[in-house]
Order: C-alpha cells, then sequence, then structure tokens
C-alpha cells in the first residue's frame, strides 16, 4: 500500500487500541465479555478462515491486520464473490463474504445455495463501485474524465469504441479526447462488483444492456466480447489499467483500489444533474435512498433494493454505490465451528462493526449507518444462540467510533447531513472542474467538511477558486497539497477561504456562506486540483500509444549499449594499432 494508507493505519489503530480498554494489558485468554475488555475468563480465540468479495477486501484485510493485535487470527483469501458463496455452501471456510446474497441458481443453471448449511446475512461496509481508468494525453494522465450512465453501459456493451466518440465529448462539455480506442477491463470470475455493475445497467439502460447479454438481469460472470480484456480479482483489473501498456483501458473495482494507487476515476452523471465520483460523503448520502429489508425471519434480512440509489435526485448522490455482506455460520451443529472459533468470529465483526467502520473512508469505502450496525449486532447474538459459551455481551452500538451517527436517531446518517454540494463546474452543461479525481476529497466549492481530512496524509489542495476551506485534521488544503507540482493548497488563517467562502449546514447539508477571513488561492500543483484540466485535440497523434513506447524503449537500449560497448572497442582497437607500431 501506499506510506499515506501506511501512516493513516498506524494513526488509527493506535486510536482503536487506545479506546478498547483493558486490552494492552489483558492477555488473549482473559479479555472479558467479547474480548473487549474486564479481566474474566472466556473462550480462546481460534484462527478463523474466510474468502470471497475483492470489492470489499481492501478494508478487510485492514480489519484483519488491526485485530492480529489483539490476538484474533483471521486469513482472508479474495477470490471473487462467487467463489465465497461456493467455499461456504462446501464447507471450506468458517465465513464468506459477497456483495450480493446467494441467488439459488446461477446463470448457468447451477445452484448457488448455502447446501443446508445455516446462515446470517451481516452487512459489514458501504463503497462505491469505480470506474477507473488510464488516458493520456501526450504522457500526462487526464484525471478529471466524466461520463453518463448511457455512456458507460455503450463502453461495456461494445456500442462506444474510441474516446474520441461524440458522446464522450459531450459528457466533458464539449471537450474531445483523442481517436484513442477504448478498451474496456472485465473481470474474468464470478464477482460481485460485475453483479452491482450489471444490475445497474439491467435497472437504468435494458435496452442497451439487454441485446448485448441476450436476455434480462445481472450476472457475476462478465460476457467478455470485442476489444475486452478479462482479468480475475479487483486488483487484476487495477493492475492491467494503471500498467505500462494500459494507456486507453476502463475498468469497474471498489473505489479503494484506485484511491490506494492514487489513480483516477470517472465523476459519473445522477439523476440530480451532477457528475459525482463515490467519496465516502457521496455514498453516503446515495444510500439514504436504499430499500434494506428489515424482516428478521426474512431469509434475506439485511439485504438491499438499490432503485432508489440508482435514480437519487440528490446532486450529491453516487449512482453505483451498495453495500457488502459477510456470510456467518449459526447452525448448532456447524462441522467448522467451536466455541473459540465463534468467539473469534464474533470478536472480529464486532471490532469491524465498531472502532473499524471509522477507517472506511479514509480507505475508500463508507461506514455503516447506525440501524445497520445495531442490526449486525443481532445477527452476531446467533453465534450465541448457536453456542451459549459465546460472550456477545455488553455491545453498544452507540458507542462506536462511527462517522455516521446521530444520536437518538436509528435512521440519520451525519455523513450524509453533512455531505458538500458538489461544485458548480460538476453541473451538468458546466465545466467540467479542474479538480483531479481519486484522491478520496469531494469536489465542492464550499470547502472539506469539517473533519473530512485524516490527520497523517498530505492535503490534496482540491479546492474551488476560492480556495478550500481547510479543517485542523487533515480536511482542505494541506502544506504539501495541490496539482502537479508543488504548492500548498488553500491559503488563508483558516487554511484557505475567501469572504464569500462556505460550509455546509450539518441539518440540510446545503452550503452556507461564512464570511471567512483567510485570503484563499487556487493552486495548480501536486495530485489534488488544477486550474488547467488537460484535454486533447481529436488527433490520432495526440495520443500516447504503447506501441510507441516500446519502439523508444527499444531504440534507448540500444543507445545504451552502444555507450557501454562502444569505448570498450575503440579503446581495444587503439592498443592493438600501438602494439603493431611497435
Amino acid at each position: 500500500m501506499s506510506h499515506r494508507f501506511h501512516r493513516l493505519g498506524a494513526a488509527l489503530l493506535a486510536a482503536a487500541l487506545l479506546s478498547l480498554s483493558g486490552l494492552g494489558a489483558a492477555n488473549a485468554d482473559e479479555l472479558g465479555p467479547g474480548g473487549l475488555g474486564n479481566a474474566t475468563p472466556r473462550a480462546a480465540y481460534a484462527q478463523i478462515e474466510g474468502s470471497g468479495s475483492t470489492w470489499s477486501e481492501v478494508i478487510v484485510q485492514q480489519w484483519i491486520s488491526d485485530v492480529d493485535a489483539l490476538g484474533m487470527k483471521v486469513t482472508y483469501n479474495g477470490g471473487g464473490s462467487s467463489q465465497g458463496r461456493k467455499n461456504f455452501a462446501q464447507n471450506v471456510t468458517d465465513f464468506g463474504i459477497s456483495e450480493i446474497p446467494y441467488p439459488g441458481v446461477d446463470e448457468f443453471g447451477n445452484a448457488d445455495n448455502s447446501n443446508g448449511r445455516e446462515f446470517a446475512y451481516l452487512p459489514i461496509v458501504a463503497g462505491g463501485t469505480a470506474f477507473t481508468y488510464q488516458l493520456k494525453i501526450g504522457d500526462e494522465l487526464v484525471r478529471n474524465l466524466r461520463l453518463s450512465g448511457e455512456t458507460l453501459t455503450k463502453i461495456f456493451t461494445g456500442e462506444i469504441t474510441d474516446w474520441s466518440d461524440p458522446a464522450i465529448t459531450r459528457d466533458n462539455n464539449g471537450r474531445a479526447f483523442p481517436k484513442l480506442a477504448i478498451t474496456p477491463v472485465v473481470r474474468s470470475d464470478g464477482s460481485g462488483t460485475t453483479a452491482q455493475l450489471t444490475t445497474w445497467m439491467d435497472a437504468e439502460y435494458p435496452s442497451i444492456w439487454r441485446p448485448f447479454f441476450g436476455k434480462s438481469g445481472y450476472t457475476s460472470y462478465y460476457p467478455r466480447k470485442g476489444r475486452m480484456l478479462a482479468q480475475s480479482g479487483s486488483d487484476q483489473v487495477m493492475n492491467t489499467i494503471s500498467g505500462f501498456a494500459g494507456n486507453g483501458t476502463i475498468g469497474y473495482v471498489e473505489y479503494a483500489y484506485p484511491l490506494n494507487k492514487d489513480y483516477p476515476v470517472v465523476k459519473v452523471l445522477n439523476d440530480g444533474g451532477f457528475y459525482v465520483e463515490p467519496t465516502q460523503y457521496n455514498v453516503a448520502v446515495a444510500l439514504t435512498q436504499a430499500r434494506i429489508n428489515e424482516d428478521a425471519s426474512s431469509p434475506l434480512y439485511l439485504t438491499q433494493i438499490l432503485d432508489g440509489v440508482y435514480n437519487a435526485k440528490d446532486p450529491r448522490a453516487y449512482p453505483l454505490s451498495s453495500y457488502s455482506y459477510m456470510i456467518i455460520p449459526t447452525g448448532a451443529k456447524d462441522q467448522r465451528m467451536s466455541t473459540a472459533k465463534r468467539q473469534t468470529l464474533g470478536d472480529f465483526m464486532y471490532y469491524s462493526l465498531c472502532e473499524g467502520q471509522a477507517k472506511a473512508g479514509p480507505y475508500g469505502y463508507s461506514p455503516l449507518p447506525l440501524n445497520l450496525v445495531q442490526a449486525g449486532f443481532t445477527q452476531l447474538a446467533k453465534l450465541k444462540t448457536a453456542d451459549p459459551a459465546v460472550d456477545v455481551e455488553n455491545r453498544d452500538a452507540t458507542k462506536c467510533n462511527n462517522p455516521t451517527f446521530v444520536a437518538g436517531n436509528l435512521k440519520q446518517n451525519k455523513l450524509a447531513q453533512i455531505a458538500p454540494q458538489p461544485a458548480a463546474c460538476d453541473k451538468q452543461g458546466a465545466g467540467p472542474c479542474g479538480t483531479a479525481t481519486g484522491t478520496g476529497e469531494p469536489s465542492t466549492d464550499g470547502g472539506q467538511p469539517a473533519g473530512s481530512g485524516d490527520g497523517t496524509s498530505k492535503g490534496t489542495g482540491a479546492t474551488s477558486d476560492s480556495g478550500a476551506k481547510g479543517g485542523a485534521d487533515g480536511g482542505g488544503g494541506g502544506t504539501d497539497g495541490g496539482g502537479t507540482g508543488g504548492g500548498s493548497g488553500g491559503a488563508g488563517t483558516d487554511g484557505g477561504g475567501d469572504p464569500a467562502a462556505t460550509e455546509v449546514d450539518p441539518v440540510t447539508g446545503e452550503n452556507v456562506a461564512t464570511g471567512g477571513d483567510g485570503a484563499g488561492t487556487t493552486t495548480t500543483s501536486g495530485t489534488g486540483t488544477t486550474s488547467d484540466p488537460i484535454y486533447a485535440t481529436p488527433t490520432e497523434l495526440s495520443a500516447s500509444r504503447p506501441g510507441d513506447s516500446r519502439a523508444f524503449g527499444a531504440l534507448a537500449t540500444l543507445e545504451l549499449l552502444a555507450l557501454i560497448l562502444v569505448p570498450g572497442l575503440l579503446l581495444a582497437r587503439g592498443v592493438r594499432r600501438r602494439s603493431a607500431g611497435r
């Protein structure tokens, strides 16, 4: 991972360890209720194993690293949601993770159910499915691409095949990109990310998706056609796109992957008329429109219906937002489970649903709201029902360090309330904005939301033309922030801002004037804002092509060999001449 995430992980883990009182002095056999304080004996831990989603793997692996310091041993193999469901059903693993519930039968007519193994669904984290890409103008990477849902669907169904297509030009308000073939990168394995993408296309653009797919509905196995490349796992999709030969590629992954690589993502047009990226704020806003099955007797308890998310009218909402689920074993006679394993699973998920949610935003996800965290605790209580020796007492969700919680209201989401309105240049028909994507920070005219920074990473300088109003804990323009060549992010006594600067009303989410006294400036450096977004002229010669790079690379190699070999040959020749003369 990048240095940013190493620093962030260390800071947040230290805070988490301090918040879980008594852990430093207690050993693994004396950690009290749920392993989280009170030195009363309880079952020892035992290693547990899981597999499945790569969409949520980044945050799951971070949680695993965190709890290792608390004596819990958890292993996870991100082989894809379909494999995770299958492994759980075949008793290969202790838990699975998937973006979709068991469908009963897959698209090939094969059984896709738990095979009789008792289980429960447990939402673990929210996030946005992002479209990351490599598109260069000369040697410069375009970082502010905008696309509508219709354009994206046509790209992933082979109707739009070139970056110079007029639809792409329209999405970018008349700015044309080079004549360069588009190469979609899709998943080769059974993927929950693929299922999320195709469910969205089937719901929103059926007249485009269904003729390509050959029928209605979603698939976990993307139908590869034309120039498409297929890769196994989100990490391989990301590596292919960001690689040496990746110019012209575009693919779909959870936002954490491009964020970790400092790679751009597409701003997607929402039904509110704005182009937005899947920051934790935009995802939180969108998921206020998700319908959750709250019938505790239903086999689909806590699963989601996202139609309202896809067409949310809020200008801040990211259309492809969703939750990921853990599949936990609940049977009293489960052949893989013991008291020690159930205790480990319960405590691991208690940490993940509680303190672990505070890491979601900085790592490219969005934390769960209070109602889902509390429902998750209800699901974990089924471990005790299966085995009374398991301790799940003293679990109070309201005391978790979760940025979505609103005291006294299970249904509200504070993160959604403080989410800033998008910048005016993100509106359809305006802009595009010069702000770089893939930074984790919202693009807004009103500065960063209070507390949006992680306290450890460099400021991105993501500002409007009036400068960012930086937060004391890392939000806004930082001293190292800003575009492609250095700079200081937003200036001013409050970290940026001018007398007309705005901030976000915590109740309505609207921008309101603050009359700040900072003399904010726009920065054009680092990885954040640039006042001059990179555009192309519609000529093939403007694009950097892998073939050109290989040719120049071969030439450079020959030149290097010449520099090494020629002086030696000339010297040897001179020695022979002198010898002959004597």
